[in-house]
């Protein structure tokens, strides 16, 4: 009896792909077209990884890079960069800067004061200390009515200065965070983390 139906249900699927041969001819093509899919898919991913990791290097370190620069034109980099995301922004860096170098400020109507430390050796060389937060957590508020206070380096930045800056609200911009902004399309306050709300698009 067992093999009686086992003869028929085989019998049966016989005559029903005989009928409905097409299956035969799509199933393998619809099976090779996915995977063809997902084989382009990781092509295309891979490329794109690779592009975006040399507009990185090519901000920092390829010609012209930030690298390259002098302090001072560092800081006027860093003032284009605020002025490209659709913010005002002017340098103001100079003797009795009182600890900011570039002010801006962003379409949500938040003011921004930046310190930016440029390194000529950014990778071997010492990293920016937490005096540096110091200096400009004292003066942002009280003398430039900012509300956003952010170190700028095309280096990178202590363990204290990490763990200070978190603690008292100091953003960190390091080489790595830079390169992101620099190459990349997006404003700082999207490549950064807990940023202050914004004020509703005020320019007060």
């Amino acid at each position: 009896m067992v093999a009686f139906l086992v003869l028929s249900a085989v019998a049966a699927a016989l005559r029903w792909l005989a009928a409905n041969w097409w299956v035969l001819v799509v199933g393998p093509l619809a099976a090779g077209g996915a995977a063809a899919a997902v084989v382009r898919a990781r092509v295309l991913a891979a490329r794109e990884h690779r592009l975006r990791a040399a507009r990185l290097r090519l901000a920092l370190s390829g010609p012209g890079g930030l690298d390259h620069m002098k302090p001072d034109a560092f800081e006027f980099a860093v003032r284009d960069l605020f002025e490209r995301d659709g913010c005002r922004a002017r340098k103001v860096g100079r003797a009795n800067d009182q600890s900011v170098d570039v002010l801006a400020e962003d379409p949500m109507g938040r003011r921004w004061a930046v310190q930016c430390k440029h390194k000529q050796d950014p990778l071997g060389g010492r990293p920016v200390g937490v005096g540096v937060l110091y200096a400009l957590a004292g003066t942002y508020q009280r003398s430039h009515h900012a509300h956003v206070a952010v170190v700028v380096t095309n280096g990178r930045f202590s363990r204290d200065a990490h763990r200070w800056g978190a603690e008292h609200g100091v953003h960190l911009v390091d080489r790595t965070a830079l390169a992101r902004w620099a190459a990349g399309s997006q404003p700082l306050w999207n490549v950064l983390p807990r940023v202050p709300a914004p004020r509703d698009g005020r320019r007060n």
